[in-house]
């Protein structure tokens, strides 16, 4: 193993926060994405705001974008950083809502996790508002589709064919 793959242990094995003090701050971006799988008559409510809960979609954008600023109090080793902007946006389809979330900040460290977990909370308010409709759904394939920034440069992940 290398030094970078311990980097969240201390000498002794223990959990510890990285040390971003010596980091410059550059400009990050992260994109990631899931799906909320459905049936097609739940797709047609949401995409005709006709779900008895309200628009499904407004409640999801607000909620992923809260999210991804409460990132560092829910996953332990996240550092707290100053989100730039939040954009969360959904694609219906005939039987899912893809939700999509792009996270940009000035910093010190990625936000690779506030994309992500934009895109987790984002998905579960859809399921949360649509379960009277439809209790078959399920939520998945949540995974960065991109990031930039930092040492590790740009990424991006090659689309299934």
């Amino acid at each position: 193993m290398t030094d970078r793959s311990l980097s969240h242990l201390d000498p002794f094995g223990g959990t510890r926060m990285v040390d971003l003090s010596p980091k410059e701050a550059t400009l990050r971006r992260a994109l990631a994405r899931c799906r909320v799988a459905m049936k097609p008559e739940t797709t047609a409510q949401v995409a005709n705001n006709a779900i008895t809960k309200g628009d499904v979609l407004a409640a999801a954008r607000v909620a992923g974008i809260q999210a991804a600023k409460r990132t560092s109090d829910l996953v332990p080793m996240c550092h707290p950083l100053l989100v730039g902007s939040v954009q969360v946006d959904f694609t219906i389809g005939d039987d899912y809502v893809e939700v999509e979330a792009k996270v940009e900040t000035v910093d010190r460290t990625g936000v690779e996790m506030e994309a992500m977990t934009a895109c987790a909370i984002a998905a579960l308010t859809v399921y949360d508002m649509c379960k009277t409709a439809d209790r078959t759904m399920s939520i998945g394939e949540l995974m960065l589709w991109e990031k930039t920034g930092g040492s590790s440069g740009i990424w991006k992940r090659e689309p299934a064919h």
